[in-house]
């Protein structure tokens, strides 16, 4: 096959084409089509920035009508009245409702950048140094990111110690053996312990690249009140759980706590485009002007889709409740599927989900077998043994079939299956 541009120029870094070789040059919904006319059923969604498809109509035309009247795209922090509506809907559609009072930050365009924010911050507030973080943890790829992220590959690109930072065990990370915060909770107890009192505890209530382990209501509720004890900042890490993907606007609502820093990224934007929030406590904030900044912090063409995405899916319940039964036949699909594979298991929440596979190559050929059937998923956990399914929240009711009996052949075909009938049946 010959080379082209890609092959020869850019660097090897990329990833994820490597797996999907496709020129991706239309894109609609739940759907991509390559430049030779071959069309993808996308249950990837740019690893969780577009949770409302591609290209959604509404806000396409919104983004056309705003830089055809030249609307202002950069911004710094100065005030446009893209950024007054993104904040008035955002206070009106998401804080209140839920009696949730944030100051409202935007740290620069991307997840990592809402966390390091968040991370200076909590050390700001409480003259403390030290963060921990959990085992299987996934939060960016800059240096303060990275120094509470669990995954050995990505902390060793980092070239130099990462400091200041120690993991503690996720929920079931012994398998329910030992009980949940007895090291955390003897330590910070124990004045004799030598363990500095830490200025935060960073989570995601699904570690979404750490092979979506999934926190209990229980345990959140837990380790928050436990931090309350001990004035430790609880941040939650809702890059990718949040937006909707767990089936509530933020991944921590049924848990009923409310966290004292929250970084939001990914989907806020509701268009794909590059756009971050850190939310925080009022008191919390102490920052000087400045003292934290970033040249594309001001992306107005994400506050003017990121408001009216607010208006179309979270005015009310109505999306909620559907996206409700949506994830019911999503996992439904995935318990039939399941079955073909002795000891394999469903994980995550929400559309933030997968299946486990008990030999760790498996997923890797499951998603290779999805990609020749015109579809993408990929794979998640510090041995990529998890099928990860991340659908469009709005995909129609027949292609999220589609791409369960998609998904079931490629499982079938990955494990040397394919003789038996499939258990789900795509509509034609």
């Amino acid at each position: 096959m010959a080379t082209d541009i890609f092959d020869t120029r850019e660097s090897q870094v990329r990833s994820y084409c490597m797996s999907w070789p496709a020129v991706f040059e239309k894109a609609e919904g739940p759907y991509q089509w390559s430049e030779n006319g071959t069309k993808y059923l996308d249950f990837f969604s740019g690893a969780g920035a577009l949770n409302y498809g591609h290209n959604h109509p509404e806000l396409r035309d919104l983004v056309v009508e705003y830089v055809a009247n030249s609307g202002v795209t950069h911004s710094m922090d100065m005030k446009s009245p893209a950024k007054r509506r993104f904040l008035e809907t955002f206070e009106r559609i998401i804080l209140e409702p839920r009696n949730l009072d944030y100051k409202v930050m935007f740290p620069g365009p991307t997840g990592t950048n809402t966390v390091e924010a968040a991370l200076k911050l909590a050390r700001k507030v409480t003259g403390r140094q030290h963060i921990l973080s959990f085992t299987n943890a996934f939060h960016g790829m800059t240096l303060g990111a990275l120094s509470v992220t669990g995954n050995s590959m990505k902390r060793r690109g980092a070239g130099i110690p990462l400091t200041n930072s120690s993991k503690i065990p996720y929920d079931d990370y012994f398998d329910g053996d030992i009980p949940d915060f007895l090291w955390l909770e003897k330590v910070l107890e124990d004045s004799g312990s030598g363990v500095d009192k830490p200025a935060a505890v960073i989570v995601e209530t699904v570690q979404g690249e750490g092979g979506l382990n999934t926190a209990r209501m229980e345990w959140l509720r837990a380790l928050s009140n436990l931090l309350k004890k001990h004035s430790i900042l609880l941040i939650v890490d809702d890059v990718q759980a949040g937006c909707g993907r767990t089936g509530t606007f933020f991944s921590f609502e049924e848990a009923g706590i409310q966290p004292d820093i929250v970084c939001v990224s990914k989907s806020i934007s509701g268009y794909g485009l590059a756009m971050a929030l850190t939310l925080f406590k009022p008191e919390l904030d102490v920052w000087e002007p400045g003292e934290h900044n970033g040249t594309f912090r001001g992306n107005n063409l994400a506050f003017v889709t990121a408001a009216r995405a607010l208006e179309l899916f979270w005015a009310d319940g109505t999306f909620q409740e559907e996206l409700a039964g949506k994830i019911e036949a999503l996992h439904t699909g995935m318990a039939k599927i399941v079955e073909h594979v002795k000891g394999s298991y469903i994980k995550g929440r929400g559309f933030l989900a997968g299946i486990s596979f008990p030999d760790p190559d498996t997923a890797g050929k499951v998603a290779a077998e999805a990609y020749k059937r015109n579809m993408l998923v990929e794979t998640s956990g510090p041995q990529d043994e998890v099928v990860k399914l991340m659908p469009a929240l709005n995909i129609p009711d027949e292609d999220l079939q589609k791409g369960l009996a998609i998904l079931e052949e490629a499982v079938l075909a990955a494990t040397g299956q394919m003789g038996e009938p499939s258990r789900l049946r795509a509509p034609h």
